[in-house]
């Protein structure tokens, strides 16, 4: 149990009688005096009893307002603008007379448990940490007491230096001089930093619970006692598996330090953490900055980096922050609208492709100041998906293997090395021999795995590695991304953008520089680090632009923006198959869905999907929002910023190759349009000889080429004939060409048929009509006609004699006076029988003529629209004639 602690009055009481005590006992001065000894022969033996004394007599006064209340630290942008200040929030205090005396056993045993017996330093803890500093190297352990970590918080600066220990542990020994050490734990249990901006045990309570530190049950104590130590890493929100490990371990110092009693510590082990917690709309509201997330991982790093406990020192954290940038990413995470379902999450990571600095950061949606999960931190335990392809299978074989982007691999079913279960596509198919930049850019997982056996496991751990990816172990199933390997949006953007940068690879950092309150600095800067060939960056990004582009496969065009030269690869991962009846899922489902892209300027790592595994994606919509996240995101951080496109850098070249020859040959130039590729070669391992598979192949020429004009139609009716040679195994097509007069000729039409019928004849001009016979490149000579279309020349019209003279009807007849001609029948006063009906030019036969004319005209329409060119120059063939008695079936 803990000493027996006293109440307020009691303390001040025994302050004033010290005060009225002119002398101390000597024995206590004399154990002390040697104690001190003991502690400057200590530090003498480190740096001399005369360099301690110089320390500690420039060493702050003590200040009581500052031992008991944190002291703000401030964060900068990149622009050197303040965006947040932490420390000065709103905090629960509590009295130490109001502190559960099993919490002051919990942090005790785990922080000073000599607390109440040692003079602000701990001899046996400081001779341990001498001794580990000699063998491991000085600031390798601490040996801070409570008291020396109530002094560090409030005056020092948090470094290792021998002058800031020298200046602690005579500060420590001031503070345990001037107060009591109920005094001291006190302010340490209010100050100590619990979380993000919670500070003090008392806050915490509120926070996580909901309770008063009175009202705390055994194993919530013990879970607040082991939080100190790593604010961040034992967030029971954050981490609930770690802070439950940390609190168990707690329990058993206690029972180590005789505070409770093994049953008791089992009985509370039995606890789940996450049990105790508040639900998150019952939490406790904090106060929060503009850039939540941004700042979340801001802390993540300085407690990462040994920097967690300054935050209480007041310091100058000077950040890599672009605020437009955050800004544009917060609005689109923050619109609905831009989100499928209610509850899918993502996560957003922004980093400077040149730098690796962290320049934005997309938490989750709505993500606020109670740093709750950040999906783009602490997403560590997810698969990358086919993300993992470039960094783990085809970025080592260019590197290792030289491979070009055309090198030939095959699509075929397989299994695993040591395994009989079958690698399949996403599609269920497999399409054979292709390159190797189809086999990226449409993402099938059966090349993914060849090229990692290609490479070896161990080159191709060794190239992930370089780019920030930790690995235990690699095994097949990681080349595509359902293996052991996770990567957080952070570490994944950094990798992707070392192939935009030429294969440079920076560490992300979200931290520039940290300056303490003596005014001393430490930079964050990370250091540039060569992690592939110039080659291999430039092979991988001109094939991950296909992912983006319109070509046949490519998954990732909706990411692409108008104007960007981008480039980037889509994940998806899959359930095991037991998980699909352990959670009861459709067939559909899957749990990620991730993209990553990069320009010049910027790489961006997208994750997708919902706050608990057994939550599946069942949609494309939801599948494609990384896709759409980034498009948006890209586009609205890149519109008032120049970018680049990539450069192929002189270690590159390119090549025109026969696809799937092996080794790549180039192409001839008898190879099929379709089978010539240009492709992308380390430069001295392109291919040098041609491919002879293809020869030249002869087409025989058309023959009777034959051209007749039809005056009714005003066409020409062209017909030819063609004999194949034996060789001829292929489709061949008859290319029409037609010259008027002079002029240059024009192809018409290309039809298979070997006759054709040409409209729009013109009378008086010299048509030449051309055949080829064509098959892929390959064409024969040419055959050629002839025509010139005549004018039409109208007949002249003849007029009829007013008195013809006609010996056999009645010539010279006097009598037929009115001219009718009645064979001499001078009584036929009507003239029936003589009249000149046939030369009557307003007679019936003009009228049939007027009629036939205009039945031509009709006739010659319809002939013409049956006959004529088509849609891209195709020769149309009329259509049957429909029998009246058919039905369609």
């Amino acid at each position: 149990m803990a000493e027996k602690r006293r109440t307020r009055e009691d303390l001040k009481r025994e302050r004033e009688l010290q005060k009225k005590k002119q002398k101390k006992p000597v024995g206590s001065w004399v154990k002390r005096i040697l104690l001190t000894l003991v502690i400057i022969g200590v530090v003498g033996l480190i740096g001399g009893a005369g360099l301690f004394a110089v320390y500690a007599s420039s060493a702050p006064e003590l200040d009581e307002e500052l031992l008991k209340d944190p002291v703000s630290s401030e964060f900068y942008d990149k622009n050197g603008e303040i965006f947040a200040s932490i420390g000065v929030e709103s905090r629960k205090y509590v009295n130490y007379e109001d502190i559960p005396e099993e919490m002051v056993d919990a942090i005790l045993a785990t922080e000073d448990v000599r607390f109440f017996d040692h003079f602000g330093i701990d001899i046996w803890r400081l001779g341990s940490a001498v001794v580990a500093n000699i063998t491991q190297g000085f600031g390798s352990q601490g040996a801070s007491t409570i008291t020396q970590q109530v002094v560090k918080n409030s005056f020092l600066s948090n470094d290792k230096k021998l002058k800031r220990k020298a200046q602690e542990a005579w500060l420590a020994i001031q503070l345990e001089r001037h107060y009591e050490k109920e005094e001291i734990f006190e302010m340490y249990f209010n100050k100590i930093l619990m979380s993000g901006r919670i500070y003090g045990f008392g806050t915490a309570s509120e926070y996580f619970f909901g309770k008063e530190p009175s009202e705390l049950e055994l194993d919530e104590m013990a879970l607040l006692a082991g939080i100190p130590q790593s604010p961040n890493r034992y967030n029971p929100y954050k981490n609930p598996e770690r802070a439950q490990q940390r609190r168990d371990l707690v329990l058993d110092l206690m029972v180590q330090h005789g505070k409770i009693t093994e049953e008791e510590a089992a009985a509370a082990k039995e606890i789940d953490v996450t049990s105790r917690l508040l639900a998150e709309e019952d939490r406790q509201t904090v106060a929060g900055t503009k850039y939540d997330a941004f700042l979340d991982v801001v802390l993540s790093e300085l407690e990462e980096k040994g920097d967690g406990e300054a935050l209480a020192e007041g310091i100058k954290v000077y950040t890599t922050l672009d605020p437009s940038a955050q800004t544009a990413v917060e609005s689109i995470m923050n619109n609905p609208e831009n989100f499928p379902t209610e509850e899918i999450q993502s996560g957003v990571s922004v980093v400077d492709t040149k730098t690796g600095e962290i320049v934005a950061i997309g938490g989750g949606r709505n993500y606020g100041a109670d740093r709750g999960f950040n999906f783009a931190h602490d997403l560590t335990t997810r698969s990358p998906g086919s993300t993992i392809k470039p960094l783990l299978d085809y970025g080592p074989a260019f590197e290792n293997l030289k491979w070009s982007t055309g090198e030939t691999i095959s699509d075929v079913e397989m299994t695993y090395s040591n395994s009989k279960q079958v690698i399949t596509n996403w599609d269920n198919k497999y399409l054979g021999d292709m390159t190797v930049r189809e086999a990226l850019y449409t993402s099938r997982n059966v090349p993914a795995v060849k090229t990692l056996q290609e490479v070896g496991i161990s080159e191709a751990e060794k190239f992930i590695n370089k780019l920030g990816i930790e690995t235990e172990s690699v095994f097949e199933s990681d080349a595509i991304g359902g293996g052991d390997i996770t990567m957080s949006p952070i570490e994944m953007s950094a990798a992707y953008a070392a192939f935009g940068n030429k294969g440079i690879y920076t560490e992300p950092t979200a931290i520039k520089e940290v300056e303490y309150r003596d005014g001393s600095k430490k930079s964050y800067s990370s250091k540039p680090e060569v992690a592939m060939e110039d080659s291999t960056a430039y092979m991988v990004t001109d094939i991950l632009r296909d992912v983006v582009s319109s070509k046949p496969g490519a998954s990732g065009t909706a990411a692409a923006v108008s104007g960007l030269d981008i480039a980037g690869k889509t994940g998806t991962t899959n359930y095991a198959a037991d998980e699909f009846d352990k959670f009861d899922l459709p067939a559909s489902s899957v749990p990620d869905s991730w993209f990553a892209g990069y320009t010049t300027n910027y790489s961006i790592a997208i994750w997708s999907g919902y706050s608990t595994r057994g939550e599946p994606i069942t949609t494309w919509d939801e599948r494609r929002l990384p896709q759409h996240l980034f498009s948006a995101i890209m586009s609205e951080i890149s519109a008032d910023v120049e970018t680049a496109d990539f450069d192929r850098p002189n270690s590159v070249v390119e090549a025109t190759i026969e696809v799937n020859t092996s080794p790549l040959r180039l192409a001839s130039e008898y190879t099929p349009n379709h089978l010539r590729q240009t492709e992308l070669f380390v430069k001295g391992t392109e291919p040098t000889q041609v491919s002879e598979t293809y020869e030249q192949k002869e087409l025989n020429a058309p023959t009777n080429l034959q051209a007749n004009y039809s005056v009714d139609g005003g066409l020409v009716d062209l017909s030819w004939e063609y004999t194949p040679s034996e060789e001829d195994d292929v489709d061949i097509n008859f290319e029409l060409s037609m010259a008027v007069d002079n002029e240059e000729p024009v192809v018409i039409s290309t039809t298979p048929n070997s006759q054709a019928s040409i409209s729009n004849i013109e009378p008086g001009r010299n048509y030449t009509f051309t055949v080829v016979a064509v098959s892929d490149d390959v064409r024969s000579e040419p055959a050629t006609v002839s025509i010139y279309i005549e004018d039409e020349i109208e007949e002249p019209e003849i007029d009829s004699p007013e008195n013809p003279e006609d010996p056999e009807n009645g010539e010279g007849n006097e009598d037929n006076g009115n001219g009718n001609g009645n064979n001499g029948n001078e009584n036929n006063g009507n003239g029936n029988n003589g009249n000149e009906n046939n030369g009557n030019e307003n007679g019936n036969n003009d009228e049939n003529d007027n009629g036939n004319d205009t039945g031509d005209t009709g006739e010659n329409q319809d002939f013409e629209d049956w006959f004529g060119p088509g849609e891209e120059g195709e020769v149309e063939t009329p259509a049957e004639p429909t029998d009246p008695t058919e039905t369609e079936q």
